[in-house]
Order: C-alpha cells, then structure tokens, then sequence
C-alpha cells in the first residue's frame, strides 16, 4: 500500500485492513526485526534532521537548538534506550505455578503485541509526541497509523515525508488532515489507540473506542493546569531562574508547563522581582522581538491570551507584549490573583502566568483545594524544608512533577510519564512504554503426570479427603 497526501474514511478503512494484513503474518513478533525497524527509524531521524528543524521553525518559531533539545535529540534518545533494553523486555517470565498446580510447575507470561495502533499526537510537540510513542509501539510488535496534527501542518508534512522513506504504509504511515479525518480514524476498529492532547477531545476519544473496547492509553494536560508553589524558605533566585525559563519555553504551550504559581505571601515581592529579572536576563527587555523567542501555534490561540490579558490589564505587573503578526505574546505575570478565579481553574497553554500569593502558615489550605480540583499532569514545589515536600508528593495526585526543579521528570530513564484522571490514563517512555503497547498473556504449561485428582468430582464419599488438601494449599 502506499503513501497518501489526501485520506478519505475508505481510504482509511483500507490503510487499517492493509496494516492488520501485515500484522497477522507476524513478522512483528520477532524481537530482532522489531530492533531493525528502530534503528531504521533513527537513522531516518538523523539524516531528516534539517527538515524537521525548519518545520518546527515554521510551526512554532523554534531555534535548531530549541528543537533538537526538545523534540528531535529526545525522539533519538527514547529510541536508543529502547533499543538497548527491548530484549530484557520482550523476554517472557517465567513463574513457579504453586503446589494446587501441581504437577504442572511452570508458567510464562509472554508480552504481546495489540495489533494495528493508532497514535494521535498534537502541535506542541509533533515530533516527539509522534515518533517517541511510534518507538514504543514498534518495540511492543504492533503496526501504526500516526494521525498527526493539523495545527502544525509543516511538522506532519515532515514526518509523512520521513516515515515514507524509513517504512512501508501497511506497516507505519502518517495520516494528515483535520477533525473529520480524525473521526474517520476512531470510526476503525484499532486494537490500540493512544492520544495525547486535551481533556475534552480526550473524552471523545475513550468515547468512541469504547464502541469497540479498544485500549486506550491518554496524555492529557488537565483541567486546570499544573500548579508550583514556592515556599516562604525557597531559594528565590533559583526558582525565579527556573519557573522562567520553563514558562517562556514553546511559549507556555507544553502539557507539564506550569499554569499558575502560588507564593508564599511573605516573599512574594522578592519573589517577583527576581522573576522579572529572570524573564529580562533570558529574553530581553521585550521578546516579542526576539528571534529566538516562539510564538503561539495559530491566530485562534493568539487571541485566547490576548483576551485572558486583557481581561486582567489592570494585574498584568510584568511582560504582554505582542507581536500580532508573528503572533507571538511576551511572557505575562498576572499578580495578585486569587485562588478561586477563573484563570487557575483553566489550563491556558500560553505564556501568560497567574500568581497566587498565600499565608504561608495555610499552605495545608492551599493544598486542599488544589486537590479538590481536577488532577494535574504535574506538580512542582520550591522549600527548603524536604520533608514537607516529599510528604507533599507522596500525598497528593498528578501525574509526576520535581521538588527544586521544573520539568526534568520529563528526560529520567526508567521512569514513566502519565497523568492521572482528567491529566491522563496510562504511560510511556522506555520499558513502560512498552508495557503500554503490549498485554501480558498468561500460560500454564500443563503435564499429563502425576495429576492429582483434587480439582475433580466427587468432593464426598470417598473424595472427602480432597477438602483439607485443598484447604492446607490455599490458607
């Protein structure tokens, strides 16, 4: 089958039939093909390097350095640790089956592919969130179809050209097109779909695979957006330094970014004065003009943070210059702001910053009604006082998060990324990637000696020894 630039739902409905065709002459299942394909896709990677940096220029105004770093050399580095441990993964378990087995004595558990996937991936990150779960689904032995995003039409151009030339369409290919294309996709039959995005098409997607019981693994960015609070005792500077760099990063529009900041009140003029620092040291006195700076995905959301903006003219302390026809908006701070405004109860994929102060004395307060709220894909705190922070951590729900840190969590190996309710179901990068795109089968491997007739009528009479065997085995 090959490539194709315009997709109907008969066009789809065929993709998918080919890709199934593919999957069940099980070429797949073999651990060493599975590594081939993965270092075909790194090399692919590697010499489509150029094209995919100018497209992440194009969609998102990314510097080469802002793009290898966040999608291109993270895309390579998900696949080389993959690589490295697919076999230990792959390698079926073997268990002891217990005495009320016996004589048969030995289980495996084999890691099975799904079959045909579907990876839905958005504007934000359209390589990494595209090629990083393709790497996870090749690992696992399934086929995909990537429906890439249509916000960023030059990155889905980019990877349809590159996976054209690293496989075969009825293996993996990219699907291009807008929400009825989308639909056309969920209206098939996968064995697996994992979309990362927002909430609410999140809803719609469990919706529409649950017609089919298909698994379904979700990314999500949460209702209400990821919290930080920095602590009375916190090192100001270095949080400042940090909280800015992560807020101007892609311009706000990261799924883990930090939504709003709740500040001690004791500290928070410091506080926000070594943040407008940092902000200046980073960007410049207006980074509506630097190059260097990007800028909002589309019109749609360079209005939607001119208005919250302008909705908060009379609190914006700091930054809000605009560039309408970059559409790019300068890093905002919103101050003071309370803690049950509209503003950070929305997860608002910009630049524009709320910041909350509290009595540090209520941070228990401020806690509660963080967790009242929807479950965030991240949390991030800055104290000095570790204890409080890791009890912090261990207690409330999101998905993952840093302790004097922003968004590092994100590059540890071994580790999973997901969410947690409306931030996400599921999870991936490395072995729990895998995991994700494969179900585990469990084999008994039986014997015909030696059997024991403890499972078999009659359990009275001359069976009524059966019971205290059977009893003395599972106590």
């Amino acid at each position: 089958m090959e490539h194709r630039e315009n997709w109907t739902q008969q066009g789809i409905a065929e993709l998918v039939e080919a890709q199934r065709t593919f999957f069940t002459a099980n070429q797949t299942l073999d651990v060493d093909w599975r590594l081939a394909q993965l270092k075909k896709l790194k090399s692919a990677i590697m010499s489509h390097r150029a094209a995919l940096e100018a497209a992440l220029r194009a969609d998102l105004g990314r510097t080469a350095e802002e793009a290898y770093m966040l999608d291109i050399g993270t895309s390579i580095a998900e696949i080389n640790e993959t690589v490295a441990s697919l076999r230990r993964w792959a390698r079926p378990e073997t268990h002891w089956s217990g005495l009320m087995c016996f004589p048969s004595t030995v289980t495996k558990v084999y890691k099975l592919p799904y079959g045909v996937s579907l990876i839905v991936s958005p504007f934000n990150y359209p390589v990494l969130l595209s090629l990083g779960v393709l790497t996870a689904a090749i690992a696992g032995g399934n086929t995909a179809v990537i429906k890439a995003s249509s916000k960023s039409p030059a990155c889905t151009a980019a990877l349809r050209d590159l996976i054209a030339d690293c496989f075969p369409a009825d293996y993996v290919t990219v699907v291009s097109g807008g929400h009825e294309t989308a639909d056309a996709c969920l209206a098939q039959r996968f064995d697996k779909i994992f979309y990362t995005g927002s909430p609410k098409v999140g809803r719609h997607v469990l919706e529409t695979a649950a017609g089919n019981l298909t698994s379904v693994g979700l990314e999500l960015g949460g209702e209400n957006g990821n919290w930080c609070i920095v602590r009375k005792d916190a090192d100001l500077k270095d949080a400042a330094r940090k909280i800015a760099f992560f807020k101007a990063c892609n311009s706000g529009q990261i799924c883990i970014d930090i939504n709003q900041v709740a500040v001690a009140r004791e500290v928070a003029e410091p506080f926000l004065r070594e943040l407008k620092a940092a902000f200046i040291r980073q960007l410049g006195a207006n980074p509506a003009v630097n190059a260097e700076y990007s800028r909002m995905i589309s019109r749609a959301a360079y209005d939607k943070c001119c208005a919250w903006a302008d909705r908060y003219a009379d609190r914006l302390i700091y930054g809000g210059e605009r560039s309408e026809t970059e559409l790019k908006f300068a890093p905002a701070i919103l101050y003071p702001v309370g803690v049950d405004e509209d503003i950070v109860q929305t997860e608002l994929f910009s630049p524009l910053l709320p910041v909350v102060p509290f009595p540090d004395a209520q941070i228990d307060e401020l806690l509660r009604a963080i967790a009242a709220r929807e479950h965030g894909l991240a949390l991030y705190l800055f104290t000095k006082d570790m204890a409080w922070a890791k009890k912090t951590m261990a207690t409330q729900q999101y998905g993952g998060g840093c302790i004097n840190e922003v968004c590092l969590q994100l590059m540890v190996k071994g580790v999973p990324f997901n969410g947690v309710g409306h931030s996400g179901m599921g999870a991936y990068h490395g072995e729990w990637g895998f995991r994700e795109f494969t179900h585990p089968s469990t084999v008994l491997i039986g014997s015909n000696r030696f059997n024991l007739p403890l499972r078999e009528h009659p359990f009275t009479g001359r069976g009524r020894w059966k019971r205290a065997v059977i009893e003395r085995f599972l106590r």
